[in-house]
C-alpha cells in the first residue's frame, strides 16, 4: 500500500477544521453529531485519503454517539497502536495509508467479532454501491 504523505499546510488546506483537529492531532468529535449517515449499502472511506475502510453491512448503533463497526472492510488498511491518554489505557485506530486518527476499538461489540470500532463521523466519507 503506498503511504499518503501530506505536509501540515496541505492537510489544513484540504479538511474542515473538526476533521484537522480529529485526524491529524488526535481529537474526538463530540458524539451524536453524526446520526445522519446514510443507511443504504455503500463503503466509508478515510476523509483524508479515500482509502476504504468500513462497510455499511458492519454497521450498527451502539447507543454511544459515534458511529460503529464490528469489523474494518479490510484489517489491513485499519492500524491499531495503544493510546495511554486520558489516564486510559485504550487501542487506538488510524488509517494505514495515511494515519488519519480514526476512533478506539474496544472488545464490546456484537457478534461475529466482539468488536466496536467507535469512529469519529468526520474522519469518514461515504461512498453509496
Amino acid at each position: 500500500m503506498e503511504k499518503i504523505i501530506k505536509s501540515d499546510a496541505e492537510w489544513r488546506a484540504q479538511l474542515s477544521d473538526l476533521a484537522y483537529k480529529v485526524t491529524r492531532h488526535h481529537g474526538t468529535e463530540r458524539a451524536f453529531t453524526h446520526d445522519s449517515f446514510p443507511k443504504e449499502a455503500g463503503t466509508f472511506t478515510c476523509i483524508g485519503c479515500g482509502a476504504p475502510l468500513f462497510d455499511q453491512a458492519h454497521k450498527f448503533d451502539s447507543g454511544t454517539g459515534w458511529p460503529s463497526f464490528w469489523a474494518p472492510l479490510d484489517p489491513a488498511m485499519v492500524g491499531e497502536k495503544e493510546d495511554r491518554g486520558f489516564f486510559m489505557r485504550r487501542t487506538e485506530v488510524h488509517c494505514n495509508r495515511c494515519d488519519a486518527h480514526l476512533g478506539h476499538v474496544f472488545p464490546d461489540g456484537p457478534a461475529p467479532t466482539g468488536l466496536r470500532y467507535c469512529i469519529n463521523g468526520v474522519a469518514l466519507d461515504f461512498t453509496p454501491e
